[in-house]
Order: C-alpha cells, then sequence, then structure tokens
C-alpha cells in the first residue's frame, strides 16, 4: 500500500511548477483543489495539500519575507521521478486553460516513462 499523502514521504519524488503569477497560497491550494476535483488538506496548517489519488499529491511553496512570485506548486509521487514529472505536466494541462497562470516546469521535459497520470478524481 502506498503512503498516505498526509504523511511526509521521504521516498516520494518531487516535480515542480513554477507559477509567475501574483497569487496567494489559499488562493492557489482552492483553484488548484476546484481544478482537480479535489479538496484541501490541512488547510490552514503549515503544509495544506491536495492529495490526487494514492501516492500523488500537491503541496505548493511561496517566496518569503514578501518577494513576488513566483508561486512553486510541487507535485509529490511515490512512483518515482518520472511519474513526479508527468503528474506534473498533466496537472499543467488541467491548470493553464481554467487558471490562465504562465507555468513553467523545473525540469526538462521528454522521456516517457513511469504511469500515466490522470487527473480523473475516481481514480483516486
Amino acid at each position: 500500500m502506498s503512503p498516505s499523502p498526509n504523511a511526509s514521504t521521504p521516498d516520494a519524488a518531487v516535480a515542480t511548477l513554477v507559477a509567475a503569477d501574483a497569487v496567494d497560497k489559499p488562493a492557489a491550494l482552492a483553484i488548484i483543489a476546484r481544478a482537480t476535483g479535489s479538496t484541501v488538506l490541512g488547510s490552514g496548517t503549515a503544509r495544506p495539500r491536495i492529495p490526487l489519488r494514492e501516492g500523488v499529491w500537491i503541496e505548493i511553496e511561496i517566496p518569503k519575507f514578501g518577494e513576488p512570485p513566483p508561486l512553486a506548486i510541487d507535485v509529490h509521487a511515490v512512483g518515482g521521478a518520472a511519474a513526479a514529472r508527468k503528474e506534473a505536466l498533466a496537472l499543467r494541462d488541467v491548470l493553464r486553460p481554467v487558471t490562465g497562470w504562465s507555468l513553467t516546469p523545473a525540469f526538462p521535459e521528454g522521456g516517457d516513462d513511469g504511469p500515466t497520470p490522470t487527473m480523473d478524481p475516481d481514480s483516486r
């Protein structure tokens, strides 16, 4: 069984999308949760998360000390780096038409290994 997205998982890989748009963390979490058909877990805590399905979740990092964007959207996946990257690219494809955010992967695009991601809430 895969670890819960509520627990810190040291063996989960992370792929980051960078949004160079002005949006605060609570609003970004709400927008992403709505766009993916999920919910925000731990809202109001230091580490809120959006579970996509077992072993895949999203966290958001914001600049410190009132710096301007970027907003870092971290996609965690226990399936490895390739799976995390595919999940991040799938999330980018879901978010772009909904948000209009300029989303850039903080990793090289390419390759075709790992499980096929889906943002379908029924697959969680």
